[in-house]
């Protein structure tokens, strides 16, 4: 993925705005001792579910655009997954707890 994506801008945009580190490798792209995100874009939204699995606390699908944002509320309709948009506004929170 090029580092001027929609993907990384989104990460890198959300990871300043939680003060958090960007995990630029495999699992969730930010996570913070209260919740846990996953940016896709449209066509790799299904990725987020299993990029999320397993994770405790409210998790979220961060769409990298308004496409992907919709696609994302599609994906985490009747789920525990919240939803975001690219800038960090909670559309669908998430009703995971921690275990």
């Amino acid at each position: 993925m090029s580092k001027n994506s929609s993907h990384n801008k989104t990460a890198k945009y959300l990871a300043k705005k939680f003060n958090i580190e960007y995990n630029e490798g495999k699992g969730p792209d930010i996570i913070a001792k209260n919740k846990t995100i996953e940016v896709e874009k449209a066509k790799t939204i299904n990725d987020a579910k299993r990029q999320l699995q397993g994770y405790r606390g409210p998790v979220y699908i961060a769409g990298a655009d308004g496409e992907a944002t919709k696609e994302a509320l599609k994906l985490a309709k009747n789920t525990t997954i919240g939803v975001m948009d690219n800038k960090g506004n909670i559309l669908k929170k998430s009703t995971r707890k921690k275990k």
